[in-house]
């Protein structure tokens, strides 16, 4: 197998890694913000700093927008007599937003004041009060609630330091950045950073200690993930993911059902093209694999060899193609070979394809997510994810569903419409060309059946139900079939 070691180390330090310079102006900036609150008249006696989050935790990564990243500073405090909860933050807000330096950059948030170093970083500075309960306990404060929530920082950071040295190499950090990354550039399924830190961390034990399966970072992701898919297809409903040295938090509290369930599926399809990528024996046919988990990115250097192979193929797609949907058979192959990513644009927009019949709001939001899943028959009980790139057999079928905000269910004042259009010999043949609008099949979801040999077009349609306007629709998303 081509292992391909020393190019995750290129692809994480060039591409993923938090780069050196921001760290350090980052420590640069925190080192000013505690000595101004360290001589601020800020009343409750300081008693140290702790950082918190994947700054702590070594697990920071470069924002793929190229935006602000964001970092965490505890405030350690003793209690103040007779101060609830919100004084600490609303005080601590009201020293920032009175200082010549910091107002015009801080806000106050329920549990902490955020400095913001406009296009380069956010610092969120919580205090945490130790010893009001019991000696040596830690509470964040809650201004909206105004109540006292323990926390355990930094036993959780201890923690993860521990399944560190574990995994051995650094592999858990790099590991733990990588899936972020992943997390971040396909933006298919919701996880808070705490959380997935929290459920990866949970997959390395004490015996895994200078074991085979952690050898390098191209293994341990593997190991990681596979252990991670396991856990989760054994649990089909939303667990408790406690921290581990807290158990009466529950990290995946905030995460709604369907988010629980997407992340599950997508989990798994990560899974099987991580398998496929390390186990390939050829290197460039295991570069193009691992492009396909992490993007275009990784193995940078081999992108001209790569560039040849796609010109090549735009080349045949041009071929195959025709003016209208009655494509050659080819592209189907073409297609399963190197990715609907070879398809022109205007290949979505077919003539036979209908315009959406309803009026639209002067900029229709694109925040709409399809899901889709193959089952052997409408009503099956096992079910399988499918993505845009998966070619399928002509029988069984797909269930196509949507989300907003990447996770997030359609609001009861909207209804979708599914536009469905078929591509490629045998449809046109038989006239059955569809373009058209359908509605759903039960809730929002839409079930179609799989018959035609061809690269077919789905998209979904949110409408207003108050005044019938339609306000946003998904990408389209190319179903595949042999």
């Amino acid at each position: 197998m081509a292992k391909l070691v020393s190019q995750f180390g290129d692809f994480l330090r060039d591409t993923v890694n938090l780069n050196q310079s921001r760290i350090d102006s980052l420590e640069s900036n925190v080192e000013a913000l505690q000595r101004f609150i360290r001589q601020c008249t800020w009343e409750p006696t300081i008693r140290g700093f702790e950082e918190q989050g994947s700054w702590a935790h070594d697990t920071i990564i470069k924002p793929v927008d190229s935006g602000e990243f964001d970092a965490d500073l505890l405030v350690i405090v003793d209690p103040v007599e007779d101060w609830t909860a919100g004084e600490y933050v609303r005080s601590l807000g009201k020293v920032f937003a009175d200082s010549a330096t910091y107002a015009d950059k801080a806000k106050t948030w329920d549990y902490c004041v955020t400095v913001t170093y406009a296009g380069e970083r956010k610092v969120d500075i919580a205090p945490c009060v130790r010893g009001r309960l019991f000696e040596g306990s830690l509470e964040v404060c809650n201004r909206t609630t105004d109540s006292f929530e323990r926390s355990e920082p930094i036993e959780y950071t201890k923690w993860l330091r521990e399944r560190n040295a574990l995994s051995g190499s650094n592999s858990f950090r790099k590991v733990t950045r990588l899936l972020k990354y992943l997390r971040d550039i396909k933006t298919t399924f919701t996880c808070p950073s705490v959380l997935l830190t929290t459920l990866l961390g949970k997959q390395i034990e004490w015996f895994d200690k200078d074991s085979a399966d952690f050898a390098d970072v191209p293994t341990t992701l593997r190991t990681v993930i596979g252990r991670l898919d396991d856990w989760l297809q054994g649990r089909p409903t939303k667990p408790r993911v406690e921290n581990p040295k807290l158990p009466s938090e529950d990290f995946a509290a905030g995460w709604t059902d369907v988010q629980y369930s997407n992340f599950r599926a997508f989990i798994a399809r990560y899974r099987g093209w991580i398998d496929e990528a390390y186990e390939e024996e050829d290197r460039d046919a295991s570069i193009k694999a691992w492009r396909r988990v992490f993007g275009d990115e990784f193995a940078k250097s081999h992108v001209i060899r790569a560039t040849a192979r796609v010109d090549e193929g735009v080349s045949l797609v041009a071929s195959l193609l025709t003016s209208t949907a009655h494509h050659a058979d080819g592209i189907v192959d073409l297609v399963k070979r190197l990715g609907v990513s070879i398809l022109p644009s205007w290949f979505n927009q077919p003539p036979h394809m209908q315009s959406p019949p309803w009026p639209a709001v002067g900029t229709l939001s694109t925040n709409v997510q399809i899901l889709a899943n193959w089952q052997a028959s409408q009503h099956a009980a096992s079910k399988r994810p499918v993505q845009r790139d998966d070619t399928l057999p002509r029988h069984g079928g797909i269930w196509f569903d949507l989300t907003i905000n990447h996770g997030d269910t359609l609001p009861s004042g909207y209804r979708v419409q599914w536009r469905v259009t078929n591509t490629g010999v045998m449809a046109m043949a038989l006239k059955q060309g569809r373009g058209g609008f359908y509605p759903p099949t039960s809730g929002n979801r839409r079930w179609e059946s799989l018959q035609y040999r061809g690269v077919h077009i789905v998209e979904a349609f949110v409408i207003r139900r108050s005044d019938d306007v339609l306000v946003a629709k998904s990408p389209p998303f190319n179903v595949i079939i042999e």
